[in-house]
């Protein structure tokens, strides 16, 4: 089994994600720690979006903000697209969006 597989009803699943500003073409963290907003949306295979709000993984001076899933979240198998976003007193900033998929149990 993978390890990073996520499936239907999981409980504790940790989604992260890094924001980032392109500068000269490279891509760089932003510190974030002053952030007055911080989400990560969720669009479930049948359409729907979900808004979750994140946390620091530690500081937020390294970019980084985490969900952790509870009971209900991961209600639909197929695939599924997150992005997160981030507003601080200097701006407002997505990442890009991934897709993972949500597999079914027996």
């Amino acid at each position: 089994m993978n390890e990073n597989e996520v499936h239907l009803n999981d409980i504790g699943t940790v989604f992260r994600a890094t924001i980032k500003e392109i500068n000269g073409g490279v891509a760089t963290a932003i510190d974030i720690s002053n952030a007055i907003t911080k989400t990560l949306t969720f669009t479930k295979p049948g359409g729907t979006k979900v808004t979750q709000t994140a946390a620091f993984t530690n500081t937020g001076t390294d970019g980084k903000m985490q969900y952790t899933a509870v009971s209900g979240d991961i209600d639909e198998t197929g695939w599924w697209t997150i992005q997160g976003y981030v507003k601080t007193p200097a701006g407002e900033w997505y990442t890009n969006t991934q897709q993972f998929k949500v597999y079914s149990n027996l």
